[in-house]
């Protein structure tokens, strides 16, 4: 359980129902960005602090421990180079599908764009309205080749004997010796 860093001015925690809240300098100092850029992201609605917003001079907003893990999100892919232009496209996208708990989502980016790993086999591009993209496992290709390659032939490396063409199955099944002529010109 996480207790709450800014006590009140009566010493009690914060927020109400047992709910911790966190200020903004506390959010600052645990996410590592400015108190800058905390408003600005707040104020143009990135991440709105979910315990308490400001209203008004004198209130100070409320964010709570998952804001805080949006936040931090948002100063990775900063910090590896996807513009806030992009960032704030990728988090409404999110919100738009009803994405409320962000925390059981990777995000991949390459800089640019910013893609969510659904699955091992689903990548969706968040930026491009949700279009799938793919990648390539190369270990399950590894797999896929060894399981493939245990019930084929497999022969020296010195490979065929010098002198006798390889030739396909087809030639020799079909007995054609047309086909058997173009296996050998193909063999060299």
């Amino acid at each position: 359980m996480h207790e709450p860093q800014d006590p009140g001015p009566s010493g009690e925690p914060l927020a109400g129902d047992g709910e911790v809240g966190y200020r903004g300098v506390t959010a600052c100092s645990a996410v590592g960005i400015s108190y800058r850029q905390l408003d600005y992201w707040a104020r143009t609605s990135l991440v709105v602090p979910s315990v308490r917003d400001a209203s008004g001079s004198g209130t100070s907003r409320l964010y709570s421990f998952r804001d805080l893990v949006v936040l931090k999100v948002v100063k990775r892919l900063l910090d590896a180079g996807v513009s806030l232009q992009n960032i704030r496209k990728a988090i409404e996208a999110l919100r738009s599908r009803g994405v409320d708990d962000l925390a059981g989502i990777t995000l991949i980016s390459d800089g640019t764009t910013v893609y969510e790993c659904r699955s091992p086999e689903e990548v969706v591009d968040l930026l491009q309205g949700g279009q799938g993209v793919f990648g390539i496992a190369i270990g399950g290709a590894f797999k896929e080749i060894q399981g493939s390659l245990s019930h084929l032939p497999a022969e020296p490396a010195g490979g065929p004997e010098r002198g006798a063409p390889e030739v396909e199955p087809e030639a020799e099944s079909v007995g054609d010796e047309l086909a058997a002529r173009r296996a050998r010109r193909r063999a060299g």
